[in-house]
């Protein structure tokens, strides 16, 4: 960093004051968060588990597609929240692709698994200020699991069938290539406070 540039970060971080210190997460909203996610993946889990032993891993494809959204808006409708899923992969990037606070959240979530934390104990909330007001914000980390090995394991393990169905509902697909135990994506809760 040249001596310009420092005396300019410097300037600019002394004009603007003081850092504001992170407002303290109100308990009673962290936890209905964690009950509307816990709540979104034990719907989607028993939805995809019920297909997937009535018909086959293919089936799984169109819960994901169809009744995945239908149990997301439900439940943001019943908590009066965004409650829905998000991916640094995203398998429909106009469902599925995090703002730029979940982005952040989920590389965060990646990093942390990466020095060797586990995906399915990573959660994080914080109360953010943006232009429309105060947000309760929470993700809780999503873990690749058995079941998520038949449409988001690595490409050469995904059987035809499946490969060809992704291809033809999803042709902007990313969500292929991930590992057990890795970040799959993350449940994500924004309420205004």
């Amino acid at each position: 960093m040249t001596l310009r540039l420092a005396r300019t970060l410097l300037l600019s971080a002394c004009a603007a004051g003081p850092l504001a210190a992170a407002e303290k997460v109100p308990e009673a909203a962290l936890e209905e968060a964690r009950k509307a996610s816990s709540e979104l993946v034990t719907g989607v889990r028993s939805e995809l588990l019920k297909a997937i032993d009535a018909s086959g891993p293919l089936r799984a494809i169109v819960v994901c597609k169809y009744t995945v959204p239908e149990i997301a808006s439900a439940l943001s409708r019943k908590y009066g929240a965004r409650v829905t899923r998000v991916s640094l992969t995203p398998r429909n990037p106009s469902l599925g692709w995090g703002d730029a606070w979940e982005q952040k959240v989920l590389m965060d979530f990646d990093e942390r698994v990466a020095r060797g934390e586990k995906a399915e104990a990573l959660e994080h909330a914080e109360v953010v200020v943006e232009p429309a007001g105060r947000y309760l914000r929470y993700m809780k980390a999503l873990p690749m699991q058995s079941p998520c090995m038949h449409c988001h394991g690595p490409v050469e393990q995904i059987s035809e069938p499946i490969r060809q169905q992704l291809a033809h509902d999803y042709p902007h697909d990313k969500a292929t290539g991930l590992a057990l135990g890795r970040v799959r994506g993350a449940v994500t809760f924004k309420k205004p406070l």
